[in-house]
């Protein structure tokens, strides 16, 4: 993920949200590891923040981020999902219901199956799905439980991934 960061653009004025699945000893840091090129632009998701064109919200330790209509970032501290808070999973069927075919999913390498239903969730309401290649993840079983739910619309390593939401980044807004 930190590969698809610092390689976009300044000028890049799509929205990410992002979950990571790491121990609370390596969030703290986060923010400020991907900000180096996009300064101030890398942050930690806020309760009901609205999200902004060109900003990467990253969920915080032990909370689910959502995204609710209206595009706005909510929190919660609901059940783990595949044994995790946060969850892809949560993410992502959330993103698929608020706004349906504007979303793109991404899923990139994990340990675990996390983020595959969510991802189908993204394309069963219209929106674009991308898996990375698990030949080229580092660990290949979420990327891979999403190839054996659904045939997403992009499978690819990180460079294709990143060709592609260049080319998105191009596309006029709505």
């Amino acid at each position: 993920m930190h590969t698809l960061f610092v390689e976009l653009p300044e000028d890049f004025r799509i929205p990410i949200l992002a979950v990571l699945h790491l121990g609370r000893q390596f969030h703290s840091e986060l923010p400020a590891l991907f900000s180096r090129k996009r300064a101030g632009r890398v942050l930690f998701a806020d309760d009901k923040a609205d999200v902004e064109g060109g900003h990467i919200y990253l969920a915080p330790p032990d909370y689910h981020m959502l995204l609710a209509r209206g595009d706005r970032l909510c929190l919660s501290v609901d059940p783990r999902v595949h044994y995790c808070r946060p969850s892809i999973d949560v993410l992502f069927e959330s993103a698929a219901y608020a706004a349906g075919e504007r979303v793109v999913g991404i899923l990139l390498t994990g340990a675990n199956e996390d983020g595959a239903e969510g991802l189908l969730r993204i394309r069963d309401y219209g929106g674009t799905t991308i898996v990375q290649d698990p030949r080229s993840a580092e660990m290949p079983v979420m990327p891979g439980a999403a190839l054996e739910l659904f045939t997403p619309d992009l499978t690819a390593s990180l460079s294709g991934i990143l060709e592609k939401m260049l080319e998105l980044n191009t596309r006029e807004p709505d």
